[in-house]
Order: C-alpha cells, then structure tokens, then sequence
C-alpha cells in the first residue's frame, strides 16, 4: 500500500483501491484554507445549542437531544456511514442501508459521498510514512480544532479517489449528497410543531452541534493520546484507543483496533472493549436482517502490522491463533 517512488502510483485503502497518487507529496503539500460554507454551518448550530438552548430548556427537550443524538450516532455514523457505506463490513437489505445512511446524513457533518472521500483520503494518508497535519490531527489542540470545524484542505496535487459507481450513481446517496444541510428542514418542522422552539434548538442545532464536535474531538484524541493494541508499522499516524468513551461513540473509540483491522464490523475486540454499535449488528443478525457480517479473521494478513502484546495474548483475546509476527518496539 505504501508507495515512496514518486513515478509509481500508490494505492489504498486496505479493502479496496479507490485511492491513487504518485508519491507522498500528494499528501504532504498543500494549503489549509478558510471554509465559509462549513464555518457558518457549525457556528450557527452552536450559536443555537448555546444561546437557544440555554433559554429554552426543558427535561423534554434535553431528552430529545439525549435520543436524537444516541439515535443518528448510533444507526447514522456508526452503523451506517462507517461500518456499512465506507467500509461494507455487513451485509443488508438496501432499505437498511438507505435508512442507516440517511440517519448518518443527519448528524450534520456532510453529504455521504463526500465522507466517503474525506474517509479514504484520511485513510490512504495516514498509512504513509509522512501526511499533512491536517490529515493526521497533527497541528495541535486548538490549531486542529480551527482546522477541522472551520476550514478545508487543498493539496497542490491531490490523490484522485474513485468511488464505486454502486455508491457514486446512487441516486439516493446523490440526493443526500446534494441536500444534507437542508435534510435538518423537515426535523426542525416537526419539533417546532411538536415542542415549539425549544425542541428545535435541543433536537437540531444541540444535536449537529454535538455530532460536529464530538466527531471532530474523537479524531483528535483517537490520533494522538490513548492506548493502543497494535502498530501499523511505516504509517504516520498510530491510532488510538479512548475507553471511557466507549458508549458515548458507540463503539467508535476502539481507533487502534480500527486501524489494525479496518474491515472489521466488531470495534471493541477485547473484553471490557463495549461496543454499542457491535450489539445492534448481532441482533439484527439473528433476526434475519444482517448477514456476511466482516471479523477479524475474516480480512487478509497484513505484514505491517504489530501487536504490542504478544501474539498469544492478541490471540486469546480475539478468541483464535494468531500468526508468529515480529514485535515492534517499545512505544
């Protein structure tokens, strides 16, 4: 996957091929510049989480925010923006999938397709041995949160990214992609008329506000601080393991194991790893409505990768045996 010649294409992610570039420069160089249309979506949306919010607030409305939010993090960005449309890890009817999809469009952080080609270009980056601190959460606290909420990185020579057509000319993924901030209309139509504006600010704006942030917030800590299983030996960024948000994220935490086994439907491999997102998908598999469910042992070897635990350890954790691998070395 990793490329260093600057006159051979490289080519990722690990499922797949759907990024191509000629050398690390066309990751490494390029300007982070202001994002009108993304900082003016984020700052309205916190200006009424805030404001709205702090002068509306009801038990009912917070309740709303609490199973909102839990509701599209849970079957929107887990289940159906992470583990189904960008990595395919499971298996289900197309009906599913669009209703897990959309769920996901209203979390508020942007159309599917272009996630999608956020995800991979994140992804591709990331496994090289160098990347722009834009793409590896790399700048610092405070730089990195101006970066990510507020604006939008253009490379000098960007990779070029080739989703499938299955995706790309989907007319219903078109159609989010074209709408996703006015697909927030009809909610806050409903609220309004269910619970007056205090529903809206608590059930929309506290709620994209929430998913922007927190999203952005887990990127940061899961690249930078927390535990970690595995390396990924020549990347430029470790991921990372943030346990005591195991629940908030549904399951969206375990970072170190998702960069170790990114085709993995399960997220939380060792015990005491809870993984909200993991439980859903074994329900709905018994009921019928989820098969070909992707694990572990079911994804190719992968030479670059080190368990910083022992191979038996790793093993008896995931429940099979594990291939002799070198150890890498101490963190």
């Amino acid at each position: 996957m990793i490329n260093d010649n600057p006159h051979t294409p490289a080519t990722g992610s690990v499922e797949g091929h759907r990024v191509q570039a000629r050398g690390m420069a066309a990751v490494c160089q390029g300007a982070v510049d202001y994002s009108p249309a993304r900082s003016i979506w984020f700052t309205m949306m916190l200006l009424g989480a805030v404001m709205g919010g702090v002068a509306t607030a009801t038990p009912s409305a917070v309740a709303l925010f609490v199973i909102s939010t839990a509701i599209v993090l849970l079957f929107g960005h887990s289940l159906g923006s992470h583990r189904k449309l960008i990595h395919n890890s499971y298996q289900c009817p197309r009906w599913l999938a669009y209703l897990f999809v959309y769920c996901g469009t209203l979390v508020g952080l942007s159309g599917p397709i272009s996630l999608l080609r956020q995800h991979e270009l994140r992804d591709y980056a990331q496994r090289l041995p160098r990347c722009h601190d834009y793409l590896r959460h790399g700048s610092g606290f405070c730089r990195d949160a101006w970066w990510q909420l507020h604006c939008d990185l253009h490379l000098e020579a960007p990779p070029e990214i080739h989703i499938e057509a299955a995706v790309a000319k989907d007319k219903f993924y078109c159609f989010l992609e074209r709408t996703w901030m006015l697909q927030q209309l009809p909610w806050v139509l409903g609220f309004f008329v269910w619970g007056g504006w205090s529903f809206v600010f608590w059930g929309v704006c506290a709620r994209v506000t929430a998913g922007v942030l927190g999203h952005w917030l887990i990127g940061y800590f899961a690249h930078n601080h927390g535990e970690m299983h595995y390396r990924v030996s020549g990347a430029a960024v470790q991921g990372r393991n943030i346990r005591w948000t195991s629940l908030l994220t549904m399951g969206e935490c375990w970072h170190n194991n998702h960069h170790a086994y990114p085709g993995s439907a399960k997220l939380g491999l060792f015990d005491g790893e809870w993984d909200p997102g993991w439980w859903v998908l074994v329900s709905l598999r018994r009921v019928g409505l989820v098969w070909d469910v992707r694990l572990p042992e079911d994804l190719p070897a992968r030479p670059e990768l080190m368990p910083l635990d022992s191979p038996v350890q790793i093993g008896n954790r995931l429940g099979r045996r594990m291939p002799p691998v070198r150890m890498s070395e101490p963190r």
